[in-house]
């Protein structure tokens, strides 16, 4: 039996849509500060309302991750089971799936990174909002007294698109690209998820003394598509001129962030059909 190809939209649709719902909240809040009057304590008032927002949303992504990591590595263990045979259907191998205690492992690490993952995205939030309600606390002090309508109207704007923008942002990865917040969670969780998987799979078949697999096909547009069907080593050791996991990756060519490509254990490979 055909295991399907894992899907987790839902799940990081699900997460987003938190990321986005706070980001909204923290506008509303920032959109009610009366810029012509901004002084400490208003600004006080004003973080620690973003503050609940934000600790609310760290408590239902950590929820979310608790949830739903281990789900994608019960996902690849009934993957292996299924390929292999040894359940005929992906009900029965439910309810003989189990985690060794590599699994176990794996997944509370795999946990405890995206959390923290996610965590910075709401650090960062935090840390330029206050620094943004900060500035213009001082430029609304500042400028107080600036005389003409004109240019009280346009600090004011310019004040406020500062604060906007500090929470739109939500991170910079190492290659310098800016992320809005709920398009950061949604890619991470999704990448996490697939790598979890993936790792289950490898996991459980090399517990039960299979050490090749067979890659996903989809009709893949980009450079995975070169990859579909071929086979690959589950751990370096094994015999045969095929290539692992790690060297695939790479390749930067599969199983690249937010990659849909999964792989299926097999026991020989000389005979797999492609």
């Amino acid at each position: 039996m055909r295991v399907p190809e894992p899907k987790y939209s839902y799940q990081t649709d699900q997460l987003a849509t938190y990321y986005k719902d706070a980001v909204q909240d923290i506008l509303i809040e920032l959109d009610r500060v009366d810029i012509d009057n901004f002084r400490r304590a208003n600004a006080n008032a004003t973080l620690a309302s973003i503050s609940e927002i934000l600790s609310e949303l760290d408590d239902k992504s950590k929820a979310w991750v608790e949830k739903n990591i281990p789900k994608a590595a019960r996902d690849g263990v009934i993957n292996t089971i299924v390929s292999l045979g040894v359940a005929e259907t992906i009900d029965k191998a439910s309810q003989i799936a189990s985690f060794s205690r590599l699994n176990k492992e794996m997944v509370a690490a795999a946990v405890a990174d995206t959390q923290a993952d996610l965590l910075a995205v709401t650090q960062n939030i935090d840390r330029k909002t206050k620094a943004a309600v900060r500035k213009a606390v001082s430029d609304s002090m500042r400028y107080h007294m600036t005389r003409g309508t004109n240019g009280r109207r346009t600090i004011a704007s310019d004040i406020r698109n500062t604060l906007q923008q500090s929470v739109k942002t939500g991170i910079i990865d190492g290659a310098g690209r800016r992320w809005r917040p709920e398009v950061y969670a949604d890619m991470a969780t999704r990448t996490k998820m697939m790598e979890t998987y993936r790792e289950a799979t490898t996991n459980e078949a090399l517990r039960r003394n299979v050490y090749y697999a067979k890659i996903s096909s989809h009709g893949a547009k980009d450079a995975c598509r070169f990859y579909e069907g071929r086979i690959m080593k589950l751990t370096e050791d094994a015999p045969g001129n095929y290539p692992t996991y790690d060297q695939l990756k790479a390749s930067g060519e599969i199983f690249h962030p937010n990659c849909k490509h999964v792989y299926s254990p097999i026991r020989n490979p000389e005979g797999a059909l492609f």
